[in-house]
């Protein structure tokens, strides 16, 4: 049976795919369970909503009178301009690699599992900063159960692999396998490298699966595997992944990642100035291409983006000041001055 969601409800839906933390996902989920249509061919999805309302609400009121909590609610609120997961399975020196390029402070052991919580660090590209987290090790044995909440916030994932570890392609296939039951599935497109998701009729009906853009990263280069093995390796997983090799121990590779998630991901950066000012241009607000000047008001502050009038633009498809409106479509390293009614 159809289930003809209504255009309030395909709202709601958006906004919580947007949310970046558990306070807005659940306004979000209550939402959307007010808007869907009651009819036979919803059931099953308002089952999950309501199931999910609960999940949130238990989490977020902690334990009840004379129970012990459950422990954190396991997702890290998004900062910077993308949060992107770390995932892979034991020994793939995730760990490593987020140390070397954020700084952070993460366990690292030549034995597995030396992560057992969200791991939240910066990675910095130009005047961009990416939220990189750590996640635990991924396997047939075992996989957290909080593993896809963590996931809910994020935007795209490096799937890391140790490329000299004879076992990697039944290693890398468990962790897609693992991931796709839980609803979260690693897709080969970028918005910035390739064509958009594609989505079924069926996938519209579940906005809870979560589809994360997917970097393979073959790691511990230092190692010396066969150069042929990634090819071999993607052939055998029957995967197109865009591929970067690497090493924590020589820094190979590392350069490469900034960029790729910056073009991939589609980062526009926007500077913005008060009249009689110059501009900002060490502290960009960071947007996806296809935004407009509402949208950076939004991020400025919700009373400037309630009142605003119009912009002056500064940019490549403008000339030097020009006035705009906030539907006004931005480009990288355009400069706004916003103006209130």
């Amino acid at each position: 049976m159809p289930a003809n969601l209504s255009p309030d409800y395909k709202k709601a839906e958006q906004a919580f795919r947007s949310a970046r933390d558990e306070q807005e996902r659940l306004a979000c989920l209550k939402e959307m369970l007010r808007t869907i249509p009651k009819h036979k061919g919803t059931e099953h999805l308002q089952a999950d909503i309501k199931s999910r309302i609960k999940q949130l609400s238990d989490e977020l009121s902690g334990p009840k009178k004379g129970a012990k909590r459950s422990g954190p609610v396991h997702s890290v609120r998004q900062e910077g301009a993308a949060q992107i997961a770390l995932l892979g399975p034991p020994n793939s020196g995730k760990s490593s690699l987020h140390a070397k390029l954020t700084g952070s402070r993460a366990s690292v052991g030549p034995y597995p599992r030396t992560t057992h919580e969200p791991m939240p660090g910066m990675l910095i590209f130009e005047d961009v900063s990416f939220q990189l987290v750590d996640l635990p090790p991924v396997s047939t044995d075992y996989m957290e159960s909080w593993f896809a909440n963590a996931l809910q916030p994020a935007d795209a994932a490096l799937l890391v692999l140790d490329i000299s570890d004879p076992e990697c392609t039944d290693h890398v296939e468990a962790v897609i396998t693992l991931l796709e039951e839980k609803r979260i599935t690693l897709v080969e497109q970028w918005p910035g490298l390739d064509v958009e998701i594609g989505r079924t009729v069926e996938d519209e009906l579940d906005p809870f699966r979560v589809y994360l853009p997917t970097l393979l990263v073959a790691n511990k280069a230092d190692a010396d595997p066969d150069p042929e093995e990634v090819t071999v390796l993607k052939e055998l997983l029957g995967v197109r992944f865009p591929t970067l090799t690497t090493s924590a121990v020589t820094g190979e590779g590392l350069s490469h990642i900034g960029p790729l998630l910056f073009r991939g991901l589609q980062i526009v950066r926007v500077y913005t100035k008060t009249p009689g000012k110059p501009p900002e241009m060490d502290r960009p607000f960071t947007v996806r291409q296809g935004a407009t000047v509402l949208d950076v008001a939004r991020l400025v502050h919700k009373d400037i983006a309630g009142g605003l009038k119009y912009a002056r633009a500064w940019g490549s498809d403008v000339f030097d000041g020009q006035q705009v409106g906030p539907e006004h479509l931005l480009s990288d390293t355009d400069v706004v001055e916003l103006h209130m009614r």
